[in-house]
């Protein structure tokens, strides 16, 4: 049996190991998105007076561009995870297992923890001028190089990268779902589409909120993907931050951007978190009638 004193220990490890490798650097970060930055410096120099600067200059036009690319692109993305996840979710939840379920479950894990390098890359050829990029953009009506071929060719990226995980997430979900239930509603004369819209849907809400904050929550923060499919005409945070960081050495204002999206972050998952405790409470009010 293990003392207290080794208890406390095992306890204490991991949040000393927290605390020093994650909420120390944060500390800094913070720290660092109030310094003045003299341009040609790297970072601020030590002793540099605070101001709000760096937040203040993240209203500009252009920056809020950058913000609603990003989340604007990365809700499309998660969006369509789940809405064309949703079909592959339920026939892997209610079919018996054998060789079709393990077939693809195999393939959705291989998919998820392939490179994103890859990926990207495939794609890349795909829509490119060797693949059929030329008649995908003709019948989109758009230009091969345009920006709204970058913005398609980015939600694409994110939907390769989320859509295995989403559907996998969503498995769990359903079948915790009785599916006597839908039968029960086909039988009393709903179509299977208002039987799962009536009947699974808000059964399955509260795992489908929380299967979308964390897919939203990484898409947001992809970094490779609108990297290369954006091709300099789309640019997420993510690369703005890696731009003042290692390209121009401007430490205070990409710490000011890092803070500004944790916040955001931060107020996203709150706002999901109540609308899911609202969601239970409503569920809990009409269970007791």
């Amino acid at each position: 049996m293990f003392t207290l004193r080794w208890q406390l220990l095992f306890i204490a490890s991991p949040l000393i190991v927290i605390v020093v490798l994650f909420l120390g650097p944060l500390a800094l970060t913070v720290t660092e998105s109030f310094r003045t930055y003299i341009p040609g410096d790297i970072g601020s120099t030590q002793g540099a007076p605070f101001t709000l600067d760096n937040y203040r200059d993240l209203s500009d036009a252009a920056y809020v561009g950058y913000f609603a690319d990003t989340f604007r692109l990365s809700f499309i993305a998660a969006l369509a995870s789940m809405v064309l996840g949703y079909p592959l979710s339920h026939f892997i939840a209610r079919r018996p297992p054998g060789f079709i379920r393990k077939a693809i479950v195999s393939a959705l894990v291989i998919l998820m923890f392939m490179s994103a390098l890859v990926k990207v890359y495939a794609l890349t050829i795909a829509f490119g001028p060797v693949g059929f990029g030329r008649s995908f953009s003709a019948m989109l009506g758009t230009r091969m190089n345009g920006s709204i071929m970058s913005e398609i060719l980015v939600v694409i990226g994110l939907f390769s990268f989320l859509f295995p995980m989403t559907t996998l997430m969503m498995v769990s979900t359903i079948q915790n779902v009785n599916p006597r239930l839908l039968e029960a509603a086909v039988a009393l004369g709903a179509s299977w589409v208002t039987g799962h819209f009536r009947v699974i849907l808000p059964l399955c809400i509260k795992g489908f909120v929380s299967t979308f904050i964390v897919i939203y929550t990484l898409a947001i923060s992809a970094f490779v993907i609108p990297m290369i499919l954006g091709r300099g005409q789309i640019n997420f945070i993510t690369n703005l931050i890696y731009t003042r960081f290692s390209e121009i050495a401007n430490y205070p204002s990409g710490s000011a951007l890092s803070v500004l999206m944790l916040l955001v972050s931060m107020v996203l998952v709150f706002i999901s978190s109540s609308l899911l405790g609202r969601l239970a409470g409503s569920q809990k009010k009409q269970g007791t009638r």
